[in-house]
């Protein structure tokens, strides 16, 4: 009697290949833009996925201190740190944050988003966050990631415009037609 075994391939880690990403975080929303961040360091889009592989890409975050967050959260939220001796507890406003430290703020609210573990650290080395503009990964020929659904509420697009002013001027030609 013959059975039939099915296998699940795994991918080794030198069959991984590895793709750069940048992300312009001029103008969106903090959270969604670590979402999408987080999802390509650990490798969620690609469709080998193993959660115990390090199968992700390298991306790199531009305009840092250009980021937005919802309702007041830049007021009331705060950022906890410790130095580990008796009363060495520390807070900041991530107001406070993005105005002294830009890269440290994203670079900490992505590391909250992937594994609490070795494999975690490793994913974040991948990661590489800068307050302005320009970056020296040119090299690495990165391709810029869209995230429209990320860009808050009445921010201004390329042409100058928010998304509600496209879409009454769109309407508004459609009816003189």
């Amino acid at each position: 009697m013959t059975t039939l075994t099915k296998t699940t391939e795994s991918p080794k880690a030198s069959e991984i290949e590895r793709e750069w990403w940048v992300i312009d975080a001029e103008g969106l929303v903090l959270g969604r833009m670590a979402t999408e961040a987080a999802r390509l360091l650990r490798g969620k889009h690609k469709p080998f996925f193993s959660p115990h592989l390090d199968c992700g890409d390298h991306v790199i975050v531009i305009n840092a201190g250009k980021v937005v967050l919802t309702s007041d959260k830049a007021e009331r939220k705060r950022i906890w740190r410790h130095s580990g001796f008796p009363g060495g507890i520390k807070s900041r406003t991530y107001a406070e944050q993005l105005s002294l430290k830009p890269e440290e703020a994203v670079r900490g609210t992505i590391k909250g988003m992937l594994p609490k573990n070795r494999l975690g650290s490793q994913m974040l080395t991948k990661l590489k966050v800068y307050a302005s503009a320009e970056h020296p990964h040119e090299a690495q020929q990165p391709k810029p990631l869209s995230l429209d659904h990320a860009k808050a509420r009445g921010e201004k697009d390329a042409s100058g415009s928010t998304g509600a002013e496209i879409s009454r001027v769109s309407e508004a030609s459609e009816v003189s037609q």
